[in-house]
């Protein structure tokens, strides 16, 4: 049995092996190493490539749809303006029209659009934000279209420039009422600058072309200027009254021709001469945007994963050669079995090592984690100090205010009682009833101050159920009457009855007291001293919005409004807490505090969790 084995024996075997079987087996697997690498190469390039297209597609149509969404509130804005409103009602009005007009000028340069239009029910100009378009004449090009002229739902749509050609984009909004169509509001904005900045990148990489493809088919913006307001792969027949929106010598399809891709997902395709320049194979990424019923289209150039896949070919060639001359040489080394057991030795002892740190690590984090447990825990009650404390600062800062509240019906009742006493003496009953009911009103009034006081300065738990938002207004402005009165503050409300939010009832009054305590300190020396404060459903949200006619902020204030102990107030009137307590009390509420400025002062608002009234059977 030994003569037989030693007979096929791994010396005997590499005896009989020829040099040229040894090369042969050398190219044979050279040739595999060389086609595997290569189809890794492309695999993996086009992959990549595809990949880093879609990262750029979402940067794109985010870039899109953020210069689209600045704009999409004007038309609703311009509806329900005065001037708006006013000319619809009476559109034959020169006066009405031309005061509409300035009102459109105004709202126009603010929000930096191309121009604001308000059409009527045949499609007229009755107004325009540009002087050169005066009432009665026909609106521009792309809006003579019948579908934009006779749909009473809000339209939007890209179009050319009848002028200049560049890309546009119009917001069109139908003004209804009762069940008819006063007319249209019509916002255009350029998309020009955002198209430059798209060229120009595409002009210094050289290796990626985008295109915007709208619902029609028609590329409505690209990086390469010859494929404008060209028709796309699969694009639809472009109809008379949809030409209108494009620039009618330049609907001509774009020579595209697919090739085969060997990446399953990917599709490779090569466009067609263009003016003189014939572009090479590219690959072709797609992203619909279907709020805006448009494709975003990338065409990236796989030249570079071309010559890597060669690199990775010429690498797999060299790679199967070395494997094929070292694995015949290896059967040769009788210390293989021996250097075999000693690197799995060696592997076991690293295993078990790095098992001991990964447990000295875990100890070590477990450890950072408690700590940061007791740092988050230490947080939260420094915080709740300091919403406590910006209550007792408010408390404080009324305490004047209330002292006089209080004092005047105390007075009051001492000159009624010696008044009742005189009058008991002379046996005038009616008149000591009356005063009688006099001093019960005045107790009343007193026992409500009070009490709302010691419910505002009581520590407020963290659970939140329905608190009725009017009243808790009411019971802010209850704090501030004598201030309202004295300082003699108009103040609205528009909030309906029973409206219920999910909040903390006290919470939710210290931040409606912050909020309204800033707005007359704001208005302290303006001549115009109104506080309104509103309240919006909008679905399960809530918006409460309180504003000022106070002198208002600049910018650089604006950008530190919400830094603690940032304060506009004179020394000693205020600790700069008021706004960070408020801000922390309605993200603990699920909302947020936000500030804008208006016309005649500030404006501040946030929104909380609609409650739904508990019916009661």
């Amino acid at each position: 049995m030994s003569l037989a084995f030693s007979r096929f024996s791994p010396e005997r075997i590499l005896d009989r092996i020829s040099p040229a079987f040894l090369a042969f087996v050398a190219m044979a697997l050279a040739f595999l190493g060389m086609t595997a690498g290569y189809q890794w190469g492309v695999r993996n390039g086009l992959g990549q490539l595809a990949f880093r297209a879609d990262e750029r597609l979402e940067l794109y149509a985010a870039a899109l749809e953020s210069e689209l969404a600045r704009y999409s509130y004007l038309p609703s804005l311009v509806a329900i303006g005065a001037e708006s409103t006013a000319l619809l009602d009476a559109p034959g009005s020169p006066l009405l029209r031309q005061r509409a007009s300035r009102a459109l000028a105004r709202i126009n340069a603010r929000a930096g659009s191309s121009q604001l239009l308000i059409l009527g029910p045949a499609g007229e100009v009755l107004a325009a934000s540009d002087p050169q378009l005066q009432p009665g004449s026909e609106p521009p090009m792309p809006l003579t279209d019948a579908a934009v002229l006779s749909g009473d739902e809000p339209l939007d749509f890209f179009g050319a420039n009848p002028v200049t050609g560049a890309t546009e984009h119009y917001f069109v909004h139908p003004v209804r009422r009762a069940g008819s169509t006063l007319g249209r509001i019509v916002v255009r904005i350029s998309l020009a600058p955002l198209e430059a900045t798209w060229v120009d990148l595409g002009l210094r990489t050289q290796s990626e072309k985008l295109l915007v493809v709208d619902e029609n088919g028609v590329i409505v913006m690209s990086s390469v200027a010859g494929w404008k307001y060209r028709v796309y792969r699969g694009g639809q027949q472009i109809t008379p009254q949809l030409s209108s929106r494009y620039p009618p010598h330049a609907l001509k399809p774009l020579s595209l021709a697919l090739d085969e891709s060997p990446e399953p997902g990917t599709v490779l395709v090569r466009v067609g001469e263009q003016h003189g320049t014939r572009y090479p194979q590219q690959l072709a990424q797609e992203r619909a945007v279907s709020t805006l019923l448009l494709r975003l289209i990338v065409l990236s150039d796989p030249s570079e994963v071309w010559r890597g896949a060669q690199r990775a070919a010429w690498g797999g060639a060299a790679g199967g050669a070395l494997i094929g001359m070292l694995a015949l040489y290896v059967l040769q080394r009788r210390n293989t079995v021996r250097a075999l057991f000693q690197a799995k030795s060696e592997l076991q002892q690293a295993h078990d090592q790095l098992e001991r740190r990964v447990s000295a690590r875990t100890q070590r984090l477990r450890r950072a984690n408690d700590e940061l447990r007791r740092q988050v825990a230490q947080r939260q009650q420094a915080e709740d100090e300091l919403i406590q404390a910006g209550k007792m600062a408010a408390l404080g800062l009324m305490s004047a205010s209330i002292s006089h509240e209080i004092n005047q019906p105390l007075t009051v009742l001492r000159a009624l009682s010696r008044n009742t006493i005189r009058m008991l003496s002379d046996q005038q009953h009616p008149a000591v009833a009356q005063n009688l009911r006099t001093i019960d009103e005045m107790s009343e009034r007193m026992g409500r101050i009070v009490t709302q006081l010691k419910t505002f300065a009581r520590r407020a738990s963290v659970a939140a159920g329905p608190a009725d938002l009017g009243l808790s207004v009411r019971n802010v402005l209850l704090m501030l009457d004598h201030r309202i009165r004295a300082e003699e503050i108009e103040v609205l409300q528009d909030i309906a009855l029973a409206t219920l939010v999910r909040a903390d009832a006290t919470r939710l009054e210290q931040v409606l007291l912050n909020l309204a305590t800033n707005a007359l300190d704001a208005m302290a020396h303006q001549p115009l001293r109104r506080l309104v404060i509103r309240a919006e459903r909008h679905e399960a949200r809530v918006r409460v919005s309180v504003e000022d006619t106070g002198e208002g902020m600049d910018e650089e204030r604006m950008r530190r409004l919400f830094e603690p102990f940032f304060t506009t107030k004179p020394a000693g009137q205020g600790l700069g807490l008021g706004l960070v307590i408020s801000s922390k009390i309605l993200q603990e509420l699920g909302g947020a505090l936000r500030a804008q400025r208006t016309d005649q002062g500030m404006r501040f608002e946030f929104d909380l969790e609609f409650v739904e009234a508990p019916s009661h059977v």
